[in-house]
């Protein structure tokens, strides 16, 4: 947690009440105490940054009352009971209806802290997830070239700066960056937006073809040319034309756009006759047309010619704060395009979208995020390469421990917190069960899936 969490401790005995907070301050929380949980009641609502701890019997509004108004308030604000030996019961019941933990008294205070750490950082990643759902709710136009980073705003300041001009523009950028998507905006933003917006992707199509698409031809011009066809470069007259790879384009047909850039006329194939078009281009590359070295085969006056603007799309690598903001709108984007529910980011899913380096960019990204509503990739680990086996040279029953830890942690996961159902799968009582949750320190709350 990049900041200091608050915590509400609520108890009516004040000497308890008082160590209590002394203990949570020293492990760095920030802590109000109340004598009743009426008083701590009006101090909450849906932004509280941190954790309730409150005891169950108390005069007037118990913990168990508490607990419910809260839950009207927010229902993912976490709430820890402390309880006497005979509320336990109680308790238990309290957390199928919602509490993220119970502490039955004496409790240890490592224990308290441990709890609270938990909870503290649910509560830190339940509120990201409604910041980055919120941010990417509000992005202009749909527009997934979204960013809180300096260079993406300064990116989107100079689309705004130049999309109603004429001028021509190089975009650049590693693949799958979204070139095509700044393309889209510059017409979409311009007063040719009433215009088409024709795209060619020049490495696509073979030499032999790429001129027939560029400049359209009469019929008979070449052998199966049957009939007359306009050429994209005709057809996006009065718009924008793009053109995708453009350093694929062969030599021939780069001297033929160089006479396009320069007069802004067409000759179709098959004919003599010269035709005004009035377009703008945009031309993307995913080399550095810049280094003399990289453009080795693309004419040097068209490279100047297109480069009146040029614009740098930086990969994601090197904007890593604004993959989780970008993912959690493809997430959306996904949930709405399926009809399911967009599942909230966990803490590995975080780890994940923060340490990837991500040589597909924003396509990468995208992808994954289906996946992720498709329920396909649940967390970081799934798609991370396995680690080799380390020597384990505990004792066999340390060890089968940890293995029915392991068990019951990847079933919770599986079931997505629902006690119900992960009981079913591990075919054990319900006592028994809540026995090895508290044995092991698994926290049933923490694999609940938000809607």
């Amino acid at each position: 947690m990049s900041e200091a969490m608050s915590v509400i401790l609520i108890d009516d005995d004040e000497d308890l009440l008082r160590a209590t907070g002394q203990t949570l301050e020293l492990a760095s929380f920030t802590v109000a105490h109340f004598t009743t949980a009426g008083a701590a009641l009006p101090t909450l609502d849906a932004s509280f940054r941190g954790v309730i701890v409150s005891d169950i019997r108390m005069p007037g509004m118990d913990g168990l009352e508490l607990f419910q108004r809260i839950r009207h308030l927010d229902p993912e604000l976490p709430v820890i009971l402390v309880t006497g030996h005979g509320d336990i019961p109680m308790a238990v019941k309290a957390i199928r209806d919602g509490v993220y933990d119970f502490l039955a008294k004496p409790f240890a205070a490592e224990t308290l802290v441990q709890c609270v750490h938990r909870a503290a950082e649910k509560r830190a990643l339940v509120l990201d997830n409604r910041r980055l759902r919120q941010a990417a709710e509000q992005a202009e136009d749909g527009l997934p070239l979204i960013g809180q980073t300096p260079v993406m705003q300064r990116l989107r300041d100079m689309l705004r700066q130049i999309a109603d001009t004429d001028v021509d523009v190089l975009v650049t950028g590693e693949t799958g960056t979204g070139k095509e998507v700044v393309a889209s905006l510059l017409h979409r933003w311009s007063r040719r937006s009433s215009g088409n917006f024709v795209a060619l992707n020049c490495g696509a199509l073979p030499e032999q073809v790429i001129e027939s698409e560029l400049f359209g031809h009469e019929q008979g011009a070449f052998t199966g040319a049957q009939k007359k066809r306009i050429g994209r470069i005709e057809h996006a007259s009065g718009g924008t034309l793009f053109l995708d790879e453009i350093e694929s384009m062969p030599p021939s047909s780069q001297i033929q756009m160089l006479r396009v850039l320069e007069m802004r006329e067409v000759t179709p194939l098959g004919t003599n006759e010269v035709r005004p078009v009035d377009l703008r281009v945009v031309a993307a590359s995913k080399t550095d047309l810049a280094d003399r070295e990289q453009r080795k085969g693309f004419r040097d006056d068209l490279y100047y010619r297109l480069n009146v603007v040029t614009l740098s799309i930086p990969p994601l690598r090197e904007r890593r704060e604004d993959v989780p903001l970008l993912f959690n709108y493809f997430v959306e984007r996904a949930a709405q395009r399926f009809g399911r529910d967009a599942p909230a980011l966990s803490a590995a899913v975080m780890a994940h979208l923060r340490s990837h380096d991500w040589p597909g960019n924003v396509r990468e990204l995208a992808h994954l995020a289906e996946r992720f509503v498709l329920g396909v990739w649940q967390t970081a680990e799934a798609i991370s390469p396995a680690k080799p086996a380390e020597t384990d040279a505990a004792a066999l029953p340390d060890r089968m421990e940890r293995y029915e830890a392991e068990i019951i942690r990847e079933t919770l996961e599986t079931c997505r917190g629902d006690v119900q159902a992960t009981i079913a799968a591990l075919g054990i009582p319900r006592k028994t069960f809540y026995d090895k949750l508290q044995r092991h320190g698994i926290t049933r709350s923490d694999y609940t899936v938000s809607s």
